[in-house]
């Protein structure tokens, strides 16, 4: 029999009657963000004590649910230390950026990141039930100010409208699901009268941070927009209690798909055993693990930072070792805007023309034997590949690999290598067009 899931109270809310700790409303409007507040709960180190008392930096708020999941004598505890700031917030380091994923840059109107090919990143809002140490979006996140508008909102969805290339939004911001319910379903409604947008997407920590906002009345609503889908974002098996794995059953039973998305963290979750019992305990509660994320270079986050040598260590502790489906991609989000990039052990050893050798996660080696005549499916009459979707200079290695063109140049390559010289007799365009590629003729 598996170990009970439990729910925990600090001691201070002990005589908080039920229908109010289970309130979210009333979650929110009692929040701790001082010294006075926190320490109420937790036993405060120097460093902490220190970082509370420092203005201008990123936001404290903590539901009293999830204080509540903290050991208050445990400074190193795994829960604590994502969301009680330590002076080492304060300290810079190489390569620190104030959006290291460049999201801003990719951004046509404001709050919309348009990063890859048929899908968009939607900011809905700036504010969270809690506030993370490590946020990527620290730079906008818990500022009242920075929110956006109605007239964002607008820009937004005229954008999509406009973009038939876009199948997919992910909601995001701060925390889609902290947004009063009726503009929540308002959004969602204005989002599925787009035609192109076939699936919207939610990432959200309130089930996490606030799982009593998982009502019944939201999650009938949400199962109004499918297909739908939901990420939470669990760091550490102590996150997953009672009321969290009610509130994903919910959600399941609307017939909300759920994955989980994590940080590796320095102290927090960089261990692999501890990772194992993490996604098993997610998949006990009916959410996959989908991704493991690299820790960005945002401001704030050195002391999380792990080299990124640890997270293929965790992967390889897991492939194999547990549930296929248990193990989530391990992604180093490219900093200056690259996007996700998949990393993981080498499985693949060496090949051949007419073999691969591999192994496998307990170092068995073994040969696949390659087809030597292999018929491929003809593209001239695939109905699939007669009809792709559009990339507009986002194809990359998939237009290598399908014929598209020869090469990638970096830019400015071709002005770098002519050095300055005149168009002369010798310089012919056609002397560079590749037979049988791209615009070449096949004939």
């Amino acid at each position: 029999m598996p170990t009970p899931i439990i729910s925990k109270r600090a001691p201070i809310y002990a005589d908080v009657p039920d229908e109010k700790w289970n309130d979210w409303r009333w979650q929110l409007s009692h929040r701790l963000n001082t010294v006075e507040d926190i320490e109420k709960v937790l036993n405060l180190t120097e460093s902490e004590r220190k970082a509370l008392q420092t203005q201008g930096l990123f936001r404290v708020d903590v539901t009293p649910y999830f204080i509540s999941l903290i050991d208050p004598e445990d400074p190193n505890d795994p829960v604590r230390k994502q969301i009680i700031p330590v002076s080492e917030e304060m300290n810079a380091f190489t390569s620190m950026m104030e959006d290291s994923l460049a999201e801003d840059r990719h951004s046509p109107v404001p709050g919309l990141v348009h990063r890859y090919p048929d899908r968009v990143l939607m900011l809905v809002t700036t504010q969270c039930a809690s506030y993370c140490r490590y946020c990527t979006r620290s730079r906008i996140v818990g500022d009242p100010g920075q929110t956006f508008n109605r007239q964002d909102f607008e820009m937004q969805i005229e954008y999509l409208k406009r973009t038939p290339q876009v199948r997919d939004v992910l909601l995001s911001g701060g925390d889609p699901l902290v947004l009063a319910p009726k503009i929540l379903e308002e959004l969602l409604t204005r989002l599925r009268e787009i035609p192109h947008i076939e699936i919207v997407r939610i990432g959200s920590r309130v089930p996490v941070f606030m799982p009593m906002r998982i009502t019944q009345e939201l999650c009938d609503m949400l199962a109004k927009f499918h297909p739908l889908w939901l990420n939470i974002h669990v760091n550490h098996p102590n996150e997953i209690s009672k009321e969290l794995a009610e509130a994903c059953d919910r959600m399941s039973r609307a017939g909300i798909p759920l994955g989980n998305q994590s940080v590796l963290l320095a102290g927090v979750n960089d261990c692999v055993h501890m990772q194992r019992e993490l996604v098993q305990k997610l998949t006990r509660i009916r959410v996959r693990p989908y991704y493991l994320y690299q820790c960005d270079l945002v401001e704030g986050s050195g002391h999380f930072r792990t080299p990124v040598a640890k997270g293929i260590e965790i992967i390889e502790g897991l492939r194999g070792h547990t549930s296929g489906y248990a193990v989530p991609q391990f992604i180093v989000d490219a900093p200056g805007g690259g996007g996700k990039i998949p990393v993981m052990p080498n499985y693949l050893l060496s090949m051949s023309d007419h073999k691969v050798i591999v192994r496998n996660y307990e170092g068995y080696v073994t040969t696949y034997e390659e087809p030597t005549e292999y018929k491929s499916h003809d593209p001239k009459t695939c109905k699939f590949c007669q009809s792709k979707r559009p990339e507009p200079g986002q194809t990359g290695l998939t237009g290598l690999l399908d014929g598209d063109q020869l090469f990638i140049k970096p830019e400015g390559f071709d002005e770098l290598h002519n050095r300055d010289g005149i168009q002369h007799r010798l310089k012919d365009e056609n002397k560079w067009k590749p037979l049988g590629i791209g615009s070449g003729e096949t004939d």
